[in-house]
C-alpha cells in the first residue's frame, strides 16, 4: 500500500469498513509508515476538535434569548435540510 492509497482507505478504516484483508494492508502499511501514523493521529484529534466545538457538552440555551428567536432558528434548518440539493 502507498502512502495515497492509505488516504483513500482513511474514513473507510476509522470507520471500520474495510474488509478484513484490506485492513491489515492498511495497519501493516501503518507500521512500516511513520508519517502515515502522524496523519492518522492528526486527523483523529482534528475529528475530535471538530465535533467538541460543535456539540458543546451544554446545549442549553440561554434564558435572555426569545423563544420565538429559536423557534424561527429551528423551523429554517429544518426548512435548509428539506431544500433540494443544487
Amino acid at each position: 500500500m502507498t502512502c495515497r492509497e492509505f488516504l483513500d482507505f482513511l474514513m473507510d478504516y476509522l470507520e471500520g469498513e474495510l474488509p478484513r484483508g484490506e485492513s491489515e494492508t492498511f495497519e501493516t502499511h501503518m507500521r512500516d509508515c511513520p508519517p502515515c501514523v502522524t496523519y492518522l493521529d492528526t486527523y483523529r484529534e482534528t475529528v475530535r476538535l471538530g465535533k467538541e466545538l460543535l456539540c458543546p457538552a451544554d446545549d442549553s440555551i440561554p434564558e435572555e434569548v426569545p423563544a420565538g428567536l429559536v423557534e424561527a432558528i429551528l423551523a429554517a434548518r429544518s426548512a435548509g435540510d428539506q431544500s433540494p440539493e443544487k
